[in-house]
């Protein structure tokens, strides 16, 4: 029966027979190109504040601008893509936040890369939660940390591919605009290349991308699979139609409807409390080997990929290691409370980063860091789709992604003007301890992680 975990035989299909498992492909495909996109900044950073003479505090400043239209952009965004569904939203997210990268190319000063960023920020929020929305259309509840785990994989791969792509992209235009063959500098280029990446996503997903009870090329065998293990569809109150003041009603309404439960509000303190640790590593890595280390642009495009080697392992380990917990007989409570307290204790790992000699022990001592935070998100991620229905998953997955985003936005300017101040050390400091108050949260306020009975 589909709901309880079968043990795995010898006449098991395999997985690349299995549609569901191409779906989390083309999932984890997406974040990754999402995040060599709002990673380019990042690493082009220290050319491109040598050239606009920027300080730590400005490129803060424009790190926020990212953050803050990504927190609200998950906000607000969620319950349109429930309405548009995954594919539809998807498609036009990718769209035009590649269009948003190509655009740094032509940002000149702080202000404009602050609008580049901030149009960047508002497209890429489509993307978890959407993603998280197919988790629920497809997966069955024992599977979806490993479907998790695909897509905190992408953000890996990104971070992985991004330094050495970039840098090289930078280095072979500039070479061919040094010689009049390019009519742009290399930090240019390094945006609107990967912009078109999307593009191509965007067209194998139109023509490949159905929902399981209507692609025309899934099995009987695999649709029963997923459709089976689906949670009841009720849903919350719709947003009214109409004029545009009942919309925002409808839509404060649904949002009001989901926060009535305590469980939304475990999501979005764990997230406010734990998401930031991410983003100064992603953010600030090439600026601290730069800045702390010396490294030059060729040093950072292999220093600064190898905690997202990391990364990339935590996600993986961390959807195996919880999918393995279930199908061993622990609840989806258990498997996930336990995932998201061994992520939450490997963190601070993080830390000595800041004090050893050796650059490449403090780049190995981020990657730890990095690799407990996606053992945990694994994890943690999965959540919203095991306690509230699909109809559901976005708009409760995007409230708790706001929040994150909300906290790492605000904290951008102050890392900035801390770095510039004093040093990276306590910044370091506080990172070492964010996911331990965000695994807390869970514990309080999630008390068991079940779908919930919904309330008419």
């Amino acid at each position: 029966m589909i709901g309880t975990v079968q043990p795995a035989t010898r006449n098991a299909p395999r997985w690349w027979t299995q549609k569901r498992w191409w779906v989390a492909i083309m999932l984890c495909a997406v974040t990754m190109i999402g995040y060599v996109d709002r990673l380019a900044l990042s690493v082009a950073a220290p050319l491109i504040r040598r050239e606009f003479g920027f300080s730590n505090e400005q490129y803060g400043l424009i790190t926020f601008a990212f953050l803050a239209t990504y927190a609200a952009g998950q906000l607000l965004l969620g319950p349109l893509i429930d309405r548009l569904g995954s594919k539809r939203a998807l498609s036009l997210a990718v769209f035009w936040w590649s269009i948003a990268s190509a655009v740094h190319a032509f940002a000149r000063g702080v202000g404009g890369f602050f609008a580049a960023r901030g149009l960047l920020g508002i497209t890429e929020a489509v993307n978890f939660p959407a993603a998280y929305k197919v988790v629920a259309e497809w997966f069955p509840r024992a599977e979806r940390s490993m479907a998790s785990g695909f897509i905190t994989a992408g953000t890996g791969l990104g971070a992985i591919v991004a330094p050495p792509l970039i840098a090289l992209i930078i280095s072979t235009f500039d070479g061919l605009h040094a010689r009049g063959l390019s009519p742009t500098e290399g930090w240019q280029a390094a945006f609107i290349v990967p912009g078109a990446l999307g593009l191509v996503w965007v067209w194998l997903w139109q023509r490949h991308f159905h929902l399981p009870e209507a692609d025309p090329s899934l099995d009987a065998t695999e649709r029963a699979l997923v459709l089976a293990d689906r949670p009841a569809g009720v849903v919350a109150p719709a947003a009214a139609g109409g004029s545009l003041a009942g919309e925002l009603r409808g839509y404060f309404a649904r949002l009001r409807y989901w926060f009535s439960y305590r469980q939304t509000w475990g999501l979005a303190l764990a997230r406010f409390a734990g998401d930031g640790a991410f983003y100064f590593l992603a953010f600030w890595i090439p600026n601290y080997l730069a800045d702390v280390r010396g490294f030059g642009l060729a040093q950072i495009a292999w220093a600064a990929a190898i905690p997202f080697v990391f990364a990339d392992l935590g996600s993986l380990a961390g959807g195996y290691a919880g999918q393995r917990l279930v199908r061993a007989g622990f609840s989806v409570d258990a498997s996930r409370k336990m995932m998201i307290w061994t992520g939450a204790l490997l963190v601070p790992l993080a830390l000595p980063a800041v004090y050893v000699e050796s650059p490449l022990l403090a780049v190995v001592c981020m990657g730890l860091g990095v690799f407990g935070i996606q053992v945990k998100s694994a994890s943690l991620f999965a959540v919203p789709a095991d306690i509230f229905p699909p109809t559901a998953v976005a708009t409760v997955w995007g409230a708790s992604g706001a929040a994150g985003s909300l906290a790492a936005a605000l904290s951008q300017p102050v890392i900035g003007w801390t770095i510039d101040r004093y040093s990276y050390e306590p910044v370091f400091v506080a990172v070492a301890s964010m996911h331990i108050v965000s695994a807390l949260c869970i514990m309080l306020l999630v008390r068991k992680i079940e779908p919930v009975t919904l309330r008419s």
